[in-house]
This record gives C-alpha cells, sequence and structure tokens, in this order.
C-alpha cells in the first residue's frame, strides 16, 4: 500500500490486540485507517459503510487459515467452499437457494418457545442468586433454540453445542495451535449434517433442515456436498453467534445498570437493546474483505489481495458519525456492520436478532442487579470474540454493581 510513513501500526495476530483499545481510538481520531501485519484497518464509520458496499473489495475470509499458518486440511477446505468464501454466481446461486429457509414468519413461530426456554433455564439457578452466565445460560439457550429449529432432540444440545465451539477457534488468531481439536469437532459435525439430510429425506418436517433439503430436492443446482456444508455452517454460525453475543451483552449491561433496569420495565425495547449491543460489544470485531483488483480509496493506494479489515466496533462508536455514542437502547441510530453489509451481510441475522431479542427482556426482569461474582475469562478482543466464563450474581441491591475496567 502507499501510505503516510505515520500512520499508525497494529499487530491484530497478537492475542493481546483489542479493537477496543486506547491505541485503537487514538488512530481513529487521526485517521480514518491504520496498517496491520495483514494490510490495512478501517476505523471510522463512513469509510466502512463505502467500502462494504464496494465491489473491488470481496470476501477476505477465506484464506484466513492460511494467513494463520494452515495450509490445507478438512477445515481449510471447509471454510473455502461454505457460502461465507464464495464469489460471483455460486455465491449468489446457493444464497438465493437457501433464502425460504431463512424465513422471518418461520422464526416468529418459534418465538413462544424461546421464551418458555429462556424461563426455564433461569428457574434453574434463578433461587441460588448466581450462575456462571456462560455455561449456565448463554450456550444452552443458543444450542437449545438451534436443536428447535433444526427439529432435532432438544436433550442432543450438548453434543452440538460441544463442535460448535471446537470450530469456532477457527476464527481466532490461535487457530494453528487448535487445528486438530478443530478438524475432529468439523469430523463430527459434517457425520451429524449428513444423519440429519438422510433423515429430512426420508421424513421432511417444518423445520429448517427439511426447508433446504426440499430446496436441494426440487432444485439440482445445490449439489450434495452443498447442502452438507450449509448445514454445517447453519449449526456452528448459529451458536457460535448467540452464545458470544449474549455473553457480551450481559457484560455490557453490567456497566450500564440504568439500562438494565429500563430493559426490564420496557420489554418492548429488546430488539433494539439487541442492535445497540451489537454496536457497541459486537462478537465479530472486524469484517474482512480482499482487494480484488488494485485501486485506489481516499488517497490511499490498496493493491490486489491486500486484506482489509473493517473495525465493527470501532466504526459503531465513531464519534464522527455518531456524536453521542453512549450505550443507550433508546437511541436511533444508523445502522451497524455487526452482520456484515453487501452481498455477503449474514443471512441469519433475523434469526440472531430474534432469539437475542427474546432473551435479553426475559433477563433483564429475572436477573435484577447483577454484578460480577468471580474470575471473568474472555477470549482475545479480535476477530471472533466473546467469554469463556462470566460468573454473575443477581438479586437484592446490597451493594452497588462493579466498576468494570
Amino acid at each position: 500500500m502507499t501510505t503516510r510513513a505515520d500512520v499508525p501500526y497494529f499487530d491484530v495476530a497478537d492475542p493481546a490486540f483489542s479493537v477496543q483499545s486506547d491505541e485503537v481510538r487514538a488512530a481513529r481520531q487521526v485517521g480514518w485507517y491504520a496498517r496491520t501485519n495483514y494490510g490495512l484497518a478501517v476505523l471510522r464509520y463512513d469509510e466502512v459503510s463505502k467500502l462494504l458496499k464496494d465491489r473491488r473489495l470481496v470476501q477476505g475470509s477465506a484464506k484466513w487459515p492460511e494467513r494463520n499458518g494452515v495450509i490445507g486440511g478438512a477445515f481449510a477446505h471447509w471454510w473455502s467452499d461454505s457460502l461465507l468464501n464464495l464469489e460471483g454466481e455460486d455465491h449468489h446461486r446457493i444464497r438465493r437457494l437457501l433464502i425460504p429457509a431463512f424465513s422471518p414468519k418461520l422464526i416468529e413461530r418459534f418465538v413462544p418457545r424461546f421464551q418458555a426456554l429462556a424461563d426455564e433455564l433461569v428457574d434453574e439457578f434463578a433461587e441460588a442468586g448466581r450462575c456462571e452466565f456462560m455455561t449456565q445460560f448463554a450456550e444452552p439457550y443458543a444450542a437449545r433454540v438451534l436443536a428447535i429449529m433444526l427439529g432435532i432432540p432438544e436433550s442432543e444440545w450438548r453434543t452440538i453445542s460441544a463442535w460448535s465451539n471446537d470450530i469456532g477457534l477457527a476464527l481466532a488468531v490461535t487457530i494453528r495451535q487448535d487445528i486438530d481439536t478443530i478438524h475432529a469437532a468439523l469430523d463430527g459435525l459434517y457425520g451429524y449434517a449428513g444423519d440429519l439430510i438422510r433423515d429430512r429425506m426420508a421424513n421432511p418436517g417444518d423445520d429448517f433442515v427439511s426447508r433446504l433439503v426440499l430446496a436441494h430436492r426440487d432444485d439440482d443446482r445445490l449439489s450434495d456436498a452443498e447442502l452438507r456444508n450449509a448445514i454445517v455452517l447453519l449449526i456452528f454460525a448459529a451458536m457460535d453467534t448467540t452464545r458470544n453475543q449474549l455473553g457480551l451483552a450481559l457484560h455490557t449491561f453490567l456497566r450500564y445498570p440504568d439500562q438494565w433496569e429500563l430493559l426490564a420495565e420496557r420489554p418492548d425495547l429488546g430488539r433494539a437493546a439487541v442492535e445497540e449491543i451489537m454496536r457497541v460489544n459486537p462478537t465479530t470485531t472486524w469484517v474482512t474483505r480482499e482487494a480484488a483488483v488494485d485501486f485506489e480509496f481516499q488517497g490511499v493506494h490498496i493493491p490486489a489481495g491486500t486484506t482489509v479489515h473493517l473495525f465493527t466496533e470501532s466504526a459503531g462508536t465513531d464519534p464522527l458519525a455518531l456524536p453521542e455514542p453512549a450505550f443507550d437502547i433508546t437511541a436511533k441510530r444508523a445502522p451497524h456492520f455487526a452482520f456484515g453489509g453487501g452481498v455477503h451481510h449474514c443471512l441469519g441475522h433475523f434469526v440472531a436478532r430474534s432469539d437475542m431479542s427474546v432473551a435479553l427482556p426475559l433477563l433483564a426482569r429475572r436477573l435484577r442487579h447483577p454484578r460480577l461474582d468471580g474470575e471473568v475469562r474472555a477470549l482475545p478482543m479480535s476477530g471472533n470474540t466473546g467469554f469463556v466464563a462470566l460468573p454473575v450474581a443477581f438479586g437484592p441491591e446490597n451493594r452497588s454493581p462493579e466498576v468494570l475496567s
């Protein structure tokens, strides 16, 4: 790239790097981009918005394994062939065939079951006045919501959750050290998806997998391999996003107890709360693109092959675009970028928005005055992030919520 020598540089492969760090904030204040060991990081709202729609950029995640030292193997092959990383006619064809399975009407029918599930999970720890939020709520909720949508027994949630958790390690900068675990999980999930497809071929129902199988049966433009890849991606992505985003949501609300109380009083703000959380603390901390051709953008020459990381949280809290960017679930905001944008806008965004907008108001009503209650463990604040452990106590307000750093 042709850039000024004084442009900040980030080592985004360092597990200690944080997209929410003071250095990122300082860089955003002086310019719209920074240099990285991969290429370019885009920090401001307007530039992220423009580049997400720029057809000179293509999906940039396909080379993620290779850039982190993982050459070949089952994960790299599945990753490059998944809808997330396809381009051109293959991407448009498969996306068009999958869209009917993500019908909002189908999801809306599940909402009462999501509500009952959330209540059931809270019932299990409400009397104790404390919980390890990730293992006692976020993970089982995400996995059982997925089981409901897939039309599989909810009792199997631990199996699909374990595989999804292990595959999720591939999205961290530590992918290379975890690749054996990732491959084992992918193998298990491939076998599970194959069994589901065979069952729905013989016994179709009114669930996501049946709709995908029917699309495959009625249109030979969706191959067997593409169908299986799509189901594996669906199981993994739905689990990973909801689990991580719920943990990030609660942790954010711990810093804004007045907003938590407001949500308890105003459950109609559930959808707005989801949008605000994903603006200020998204599990997808950057959206990755790659330059398909050499081009100039706002005085910067970007050669073909350059990786461009569009920092979603930095864009979402950019004071140039949002003069009052403080967390506020009643504020009217410009769209955030946590679900990507352009032709690669997340196909399952309505699912994630729906299940979290059910869970958050219910949690706010039942987990009053939440506060940290032990050691918090988190993934790196880069790539895809979230919490490994988030212990909280709740109940009578016998002390002020802890001040979080």
